[in-house]
């Protein structure tokens, strides 16, 4: 029997949050995700934030994958040679103290396999659950906060880190996951050079679908529901919700 998506709208209301969640799949068909739009040459994933808004999603393939970072991470289009790749991101971006620093984060982040030949980033399609690799939220940082306990909730000592935040560049923060079978979450688009395209207040908090289906099933007995959220809201002059 085929899972079906979870409903986030409770969790959502629950910490108010308004703008749409995002979601990285990796389907067979783009006519199911219509409608569609596709990067320019050199364009970044984020820039089309307020597309996603519009319920647009965005298309990814060799053929047009944007910027040279996301054609190398989601389609394994390499733009660069390697030593001008290193050389790029450690002396004109200084992302890393050294070249060997630099060289050794490439070799351990490896680019995402795809099993169809485009990637799908946008709204939530519930038909196509069964695609999603991984759900976005955008959120500010009070609805941040909400997020990692309801990352933490379900989480015991023995497990993986239940949230992450790993150095990357922002699409690959769209799939941060070493494993996608286990509940996890990372905050995401800390990358500086796509974050002009979002707005300053908001960060993404991306999440597996397991970790997706915990916060979906959040109950009356959690943090939505107690004090501190409450109190929180009154501190910054809300309603109660």
């Amino acid at each position: 029997m085929r899972e079906s998506q979870p409903n986030p709208a409770n969790f959502c209301s629950r910490i108010d949050l308004k703008i749409p969640l995002v979601g990285f799949y990796d389907a067979p068909d783009p006519a199911a995700f219509e409608p569609l739009v596709k990067p320019s040459p050199g364009e970044c994933v984020f820039a089309f934030y307020d597309k996603w808004a519009e319920g647009k999603t965005l298309l990814i393939s060799r053929e047009h994958y944007g910027c040279g970072g996301a054609g190398r991470w989601m389609c394994g289009v390499e733009t660069r040679a390697r030593r001008d790749f290193i050389s790029f991101l450690v002396d004109q971006e200084g992302l890393k103290a050294s070249h060997e620093l630099m060289e050794k984060w490439i070799d351990a982040s490896k680019p995402y396999k795809s099993r169809y030949p485009h990637i799908l980033i946008g709204p939530l399609k519930e038909d196509q659950w069964q695609y999603a690799k991984s759900i976005t939220f955008f959120a500010n940082p009070d609805q941040i906060a909400a997020l990692s306990y309801g990352a933490q909730y379900c989480s015991t000592p023995e497990d993986p880190p239940p949230l992450i935040a790993p150095f990357g560049a922002g699409c690959m923060q769209l799939l941060p996951f070493d494993d996608l079978t286990i509940p996890q979450a990372s905050i995401g688009t800390t990358d500086i050079a796509m974050r002009q395209h979002i707005p300053p207040d908001i960060l993404g908090f991306t999440v597996t679908k397991s970790m997706f289906r915990q916060f979906c099933e959040l109950d009356k007995r959690s943090f939505l529901y107690k004090p501190f959220l409450k109190n929180l809201r009154k501190a910054r002059g809300l309603p109660d919700l």
